[in-house]
């Protein structure tokens, strides 16, 4: 007789009294069709899976725009005109230009670098409750699918980052030996992404007005993180009594890929000491914590 037919005949017959359907399951060798694998098994099945990420990813990106006239065009259209937005208020009315040194570079750079972190999280957010026919019916690590998303928005960034270059140079900035760290930079700051999309992504599975409230956390985090203005100019007149929103501007992940990215780019823009230890801080403590957290929830993704 097979384990799984003695469990059934062991039930059957009633068994011992103190045993629980758990405790019968072990003594046959049995286990949940559904288990959450250790880490580093973990680990491995998504590296397996890593060509239906980029797959995901590169459809996902096809597909999106495909009902609008401009198509892709978009994705290079919807920074720049919130960048325009920005600097009318910002830059015009508000006259932050006439403080910072090639405002609209600096301004630019802010809104791309921003919303490459901005776009990855609200995706990774989404990425399981929006996928659940996916997950109920394929057994993959549902890890994938926020990575998938990280993935997509790098792929939109390419082209960003390709205009932003453009810009850049037209409003005077010569290319330097700086620009060999873009590539570092971005690493830095899709580390940081990927973690904390998968933090989010557990928290959107299961606290569903987490889809109500990202639009505003989002909107406060775009304030607080430098994008209009030069952090260490508005500290610098924080009176002391205030002396904590320093230190959570400071500690702000994404202002300090926006001052990296601006450092490179601009000549005349000298980053706060605390920018590159603080952006190599956010992007290993994010992937450490944000993969662990997310890895705990894996049997319970789409159930419910």
């Amino acid at each position: 007789m097979s384990q799984p037919e003695s469990a059934v005949a062991d039930a059957q017959a009633g068994g011992p009294a103190t045993d629980s359907l758990a405790d019968l399951a072990r003594r046959h060798g049995l286990r949940r069709a559904i288990a959450r694998p250790s880490l580093p098994s973990y680990v491995r099945q998504l590296w397996a899976r890593r060509h239906f990420v980029l797959k995901y990813a590169t459809s996902r990106n096809v597909s999106k725009y495909s009902d609008s006239a401009l198509g892709q065009l978009w994705q290079l259209l919807t920074p720049l005109l919130n960048a325009g937005v920005y600097f009318l208020m910002f830059g015009v009315i508000l006259d932050q230009q006439k403080d910072i040194p090639n405002y609209t570079a600096f301004l630019i750079t802010g809104v791309f670098i921003f919303t490459f972190t901005q776009r990855t999280v609200t995706g990774g957010a989404k990425s399981i409750s929006g996928n659940l026919s996916m997950i109920r019916a394929l057994h993959f690590p549902r890890a994938a699918l926020p990575l998938a998303y990280a993935v997509q928005e790098l792929q939109q960034l390419a082209w960003s980052m390709g205009v932003l270059g453009i810009i850049v140079l037209l409003t005077g900035e010569e290319i330097t030996t700086r620009w060999l760290l873009i590539p570092v930079a971005l690493i830095l700051q899709l580390v940081f992404n990927i973690g904390a999309s998968l933090f989010m992504a557990r928290i959107g599975a299961f606290a569903r007005d987490m889809n109500q409230l990202l639009p505003f956390i989002m909107r406060t985090w775009l304030y607080a993180s430098g994008v209009f203005f030069s952090i260490p100019a508005r500290v610098d007149d924080l009176p002391e009594s205030l002396g904590f929103i320093r230190y959570v501007l400071e500690l702000n992940p994404a202002a300090a890929y926006i001052e990296l990215m601006r450092d490179l780019l601009i000549s005349d823009h000298s980053p706060p000491q605390w920018a590159w230890a603080t952006a190599i801080f956010w992007a290993v403590f994010a992937l450490v914590v944000g993969f662990w957290y997310f890895w705990r929830a894996e049997e319970r993704y789409g159930r419910g």
